[in-house]
């Protein structure tokens, strides 16, 4: 999620890769988190995980339109860009952002402010009101998704003091996961949790969609360094390194502790795999992200029992312990890892320890800010439309108590 200034010549060769790159990153929501999702809950409530995701991405399309791109990446101040861009309207057919067209620079990043809020519905699911899911979803990309992305990639606060962040561990997973965890406390468990909550219903629609993912994620990583050359084809290769040391780590954890390997967990500790190279991918060689993969499996894996067992808050799908925990593993180890020493690229200005502040700094300074601004929004929007459905609802499931269809038709 780097930016570049806005002068220098189009590239055909980069405009094709960042075109391609947005094409597998909206393909990572839609359909690949959906199904993903929508595999691991109850086979009544299949129905209301994919039509949030895909109505999230038009409320998110439209808003990212209207004022989130303004916001987070036209000229502000150090914490929140400016309203110099409303509707994209200093866009036009040839405005350079770097070597690729601004319109398809806006389009990528929108793909990233789509998947965000997206991630977070892993929380909430099998309990939540679909108005409440749009309310709370449109007002966080406003107030904190577009300031803390004008703060890392948009030149403001953070980018000033040389955070590194290659493709959304911050913006993006840190981001959702304290975002889940703060919605989830504040909607309360699902019924039977911990003790008496059903199985995820579908483990090969899980595989289909975490597949999805995987591919999507060479996007993600790949085309955040906006431009078809070796820096995309590093992130790409460490993005798949640290993907499949995670899946064999979280395997392997299952494997000795419950005596069965399960498609859903190494489905699972794939994506942990994924979300915690995402900040390191511009900046680590492959032997950091064997490292990166490995501690993802193992601390991930730890992260879901702790917050479910220990924290007793119900984040249904474990958006927190992938997405968050990861994110804030993968920033803080690009700092040692990312050093030449330790196999990485040696992109940093400043001393392994005195990056590893700069990265701590990033992790406290977002998340309090994610957390304080989410539970405003989800208090506004509880006292307003509220925030849960019916105990008859959630007991017919919200496939068809809230939407009118079924899933499955037997």
């Amino acid at each position: 999620m780097i930016s570049f200034p806005a002068f220098a010549e189009i590239n055909n060769g980069d405009t094709a890769w960042i075109l391609t790159s947005t094409a597998l990153v909206l393909f990572m929501t839609l359909p690949g988190l959906a199904l993903f999702y929508a595999g691991l809950v109850n086979s009544k409530n299949v129905v209301s995980v994919l039509m949030q995701h895909f109505s999230l991405a038009c409320v998110v399309s439209i808003i990212w339109v209207v004022v989130g791109y303004s916001l987070a990446f036209s000229e502000g101040n150090a914490w929140i860009g400016g309203l110099g861009n409303l509707f994209m309207n200093s866009i036009k057919l040839e405005t350079p952002s770097g070597t690729i067209p601004e319109s398809l620079f806006a389009t990528f990043q929108m793909t990233f402010a789509i998947i965000t809020p997206a991630l977070i519905v892993g929380a909430y699911v099998e309990r939540i009101k679909f108005s409440a899911v749009l309310w709370i979803s449109g007002l966080w990309l406003i107030a904190v998704y577009s300031p803390v992305t004008h703060r890392i990639c948009g030149g403001g606060r953070l980018a000033q003091m040389g955070i590194q962040d290659f493709a959304g561990g911050l913006v993006v997973h840190l981001n959702c996961g304290v975002a889940a965890l703060v919605i989830a406390k504040m909607l309360g468990a699902r019924k039977g949790f911990p003790d008496d909550v059903k199985p995820p219903h579908n483990p090969a629609l899980v595989f289909v969609g975490a597949t999805m993912l995987w591919v999507g994620w060479f996007g993600f990583n790949g085309g955040s360094a906006l431009a078809a050359d070796g820096a995309a084809g590093m992130a790409i290769t460490v993005t798949h390194i640290s993907a499949a040391v995670a899946t064999l780590t979280w395997m392997g954890i299952e494997w000795s502790s419950l005596g069965k390997p399960t498609l859903v967990g190494a489905a699972t500790g794939a994506i942990a795999g994924l979300a915690t190279i995402t900040p390191a991918s511009g900046f680590v060689g492959p032997t950091g992200a064997v490292i990166i993969g490995l501690l993802a499996g193992i601390i991930c894996y730890k992260m879901v029992g702790i917050i479910k067992n220990q924290w007793k808050i119900d984040d249904a799908l474990d958006v927190m312990a992938v997405h968050g925990v990861g994110g804030v593993l993968g920033i803080l180890l690009t700092a040692p890892l990312g050093a030449t020493q330790f196999g990485g690229l040696g992109l940093s200005e400043v001393s392994i320890g005195n990056q590893f502040i700069i990265q701590l700094i990033g992790v406290i300074a977002v998340g309090l800010w994610c957390l304080i601004v989410t539970w405003i929004i989800t208090l506004l929007v509880q006292k307003t439309v509220g925030l849960r459905v019916s105990d008859d609802e959630e007991t017919e499931g919200l496939d068809t108590s809230i939407h009118g269809e079924k899933g499955y038709n037997s």
